[in-house]
């Protein structure tokens, strides 16, 4: 008898949960990792990273207790690929799945995107595979978005896929939620991120007796923005001329999820579990800014764009007994790194990172030592996100030392340069390219070597473009549809 897809994901939790406890004689050494990753939070929407609105005391605690990073980078702009990226520890554009799943086209481009990998293919090494052979029960609570069902987490090393579809976003913050791999359904007045918060509590009350890896994807801060009516009204009330983060829905969003972190830290707590367990925190792409979602200042624009707003976000670690409490590293890092770091920190085999060939282990850095010896990151999107304030034309880019090269595609007869000293200029505003373009012409002969090491997909002319159109001028409607679909 075949059994339903609501069916499924509940039968396999059952199995993994009931596969047999370990005694307390027999209790781990390996320490458990929890990963949360949130959805479009920008790098200003944490109390400890700046936001004059926001209410995030747990994340905060998070940030004083472990390491925060000013200077981490996504990899890449949009969602789905810097999710493949944390999960394999390899570049999006080596992996060829260089946009949100299925990606979007204006209407009259002047560049085709390249034939990309709209999944996470089985044949990657995944961080849920190097821990499940180790020995570690897998969990993946929360957004998925790496492709359809044959692609979902439990296709990936997970033991245990609850909430994961291949969908960008989800119908409703508001249940019932009709996602397919929840199940039960929630009941009216029940709120989304509380159940993620709730499963995962359950998944650790569960596991407690044996090592775990728990991915924590959540599906806030993304679209819809809807808040818990109790929390926007709280910060409709805290509202004033002269804050920079102003959306009360927005930042009830905010503080549901910090609460759901805060939860999750309680439960280790009271099982004695949180010395031995590891928790990074970080976000999958810069915070959204269109209708007045959140702002990123003082970075330039948001998500979808090629500037800081698009891809610096938070990212904090603790590590109990190794991160000094209230370390802060300006260092540059990006989401590949987490791969091997987090395998070193469990003291699983340097061989499980072999795969991982993009990524850098931070834990000299994590244990006081100096920062990766690594000079450059970079990105690469032959992609467009017109949609996005600030959207990216494709576009490449490096980051090396404190310079930032970007190059723009849209017209590949006439490639724009733009060259920014990210240290002395965080906000972008003085293109040096043309003061420097002895350094500028170095990195992008960088950029290219590159890409040609990782196989980069390139955009092609588009052979029925027409010049006397506009490429992307949705109406209103068209618009409204296409925010239907998802802005990943």
């Amino acid at each position: 008898m075949k059994l339903s897809l609501r069916i499924l994901p509940l039968l396999a939790f059952t199995l993994a949960l009931t596969a047999g406890p370990v005694t307390a004689a027999s209790a781990p050494s390996k320490p458990n990792v929890i990963v949360i990753l949130a959805d479009d939070l920008g790098w200003t929407d944490l109390g400890s990273f700046g936001s004059d609105l926001h209410e995030t005391p747990h994340l905060d605690r998070l940030a004083r207790e472990g390491m925060k990073f000013t200077q981490n980078y996504s990899a890449c702009t949009v969602c789905s690929p810097t999710r493949a990226a944390l999960m394999t520890g390899k570049y999006p554009a080596r992996l060829h799945l260089t946009d949100w799943i299925p990606g979007a086209m204006p209407d009259n481009p002047k560049l085709l995107v390249p034939d990309w990998t709209k999944h996470l293919p089985l044949e990657e090494t995944t961080l849920a595979e190097v821990f499940k052979a180790a020995g570690y029960a897998t969990g993946s609570i929360g957004k998925w978005h790496l492709g359809t069902e044959d692609y979902y987490p439990e296709k990936q090393g997970f033991d245990v896929n609850i909430a994961g579809t291949d969908k960008p976003q989800p119908p409703t913050y508001h249940a019932p939620w009709k996602i397919p791999t929840l199940v039960p359904d929630g009941q009216p007045g029940d709120y989304l991120t509380d159940r993620m918060r709730e499963e995962a509590v359950k998944f650790i009350e569960r596991m407690r007796d044996r090592p775990f890896f728990l991915y924590l994807p959540h599906f806030a801060v993304h679209t819809p923005i809807q808040g818990r009516a109790d929390l926007v009204e709280k910060y409709q009330k805290k509202i004033r001329e002269g804050l920079r983060h102003r959306n009360a829905a927005y930042a009830a969003m905010t503080e549901s999820m910090d609460s759901a972190v805060g939860r999750v830290i309680a439960k280790l707590e009271e099982l004695k579990l949180r010395e031995r367990t590891i928790v990074v925190f970080t976000s999958d792409n810069g915070g959204r800014i269109t209708q007045g979602t959140t702002t990123n200042v003082p970075l330039r624009y948001g998500k979808a764009s090629a500037y800081e707003g698009g891809v610096r976000v938070p990212l904090i670690v603790h590590w109990p007994g190794v991160t000094r409490p209230g370390s802060v590293s300006d260092a540059p890092v990006i989401t590949m790194d987490l791969f091997p770091t987090l395998v070193e920190m469990a003291g699983l085999p340097v061989s499980s990172t072999r795969t991982a060939l993009d990524g850098v282990s931070l834990v000299p850095h994590l244990r006081g030592g100096a920062p990766p010896a690594r000079q450059e990151l970079f990105w690469h999107y032959p992609h467009h996100q017109h949609y996005q304030l600030g959207g990216a034309m494709p576009y490449a880019a490096i980051r090396s030392g404190d310079f930032k090269l970007i190059e723009f595609y849209n017209d590949l007869k006439d490639v724009k340069i733009e060259l920014y000293n990210i240290r002395a200029d965080i906000g972008e505003t003085r293109d040096l390219a043309g003061a420097e373009p002895q350094r500028a012409a170095d990195l992008r002969a960088r950029l290219h070597a590159w890409q040609k090491q990782v196989g980069a997909q390139m955009a092609t002319p588009n052979p029925n473009y027409n010049p006397a159109r506009p490429e992307y001028t949705p109406p209103p409607g068209k618009a409204k549809k296409a925010a239907g679909r998802g802005e990943d």
